[in-house]
């Protein structure tokens, strides 16, 4: 089971940088539900109405950790955007049937040329 989490991960990263709606939707579970400090338990289908656009703006993503214990895995990744902009995210997400029942993001500081840019306060 950690060998399929994982590569369903994997998997999901990959969907979003191509922009692939279909294989991202495949991926999540009926019941999905997202969280994120801008988003408080959305379904599925609120979640693809409110967070998904075009990830053109996306470079690359580099995957640094996924743990998984059971059907449950946290992944963290640094995001680059084509910009030259960065962020550092957790993601937790639960599992179910083979798919994603869950995700709740936890955002990490912004980052330009290798140094995290300053927070206001």
């Amino acid at each position: 089971m950690p060998d399929d989490c994982e590569r369903l991960i994997r998997d999901l990263f990959a969907a979003y940088l191509i922009n692939d709606r279909q294989r991202v939707a495949d991926a999540l579970a009926d019941d999905f539900r997202f969280t994120s400090p801008f988003d408080d338990d959305l379904d599925k289908a609120t979640y693809f109405d409110r967070c998904w656009g075009d990830t053109g703006w996306i470079a690359r993503h580099d995957i640094e950790r996924i743990f998984v214990r059971g059907e449950e895995a946290f992944v963290t990744y640094l995001c680059l955007a084509t910009d030259g902009r960065s962020f550092r995210n957790t993601e937790f997400l639960t599992f179910a049937g083979g798919k994603v029942r869950r995700i709740d993001v936890y955002f990490g500081a912004a980052r330009q040329d290798g140094r995290f840019l300053p927070q206001p306060r």
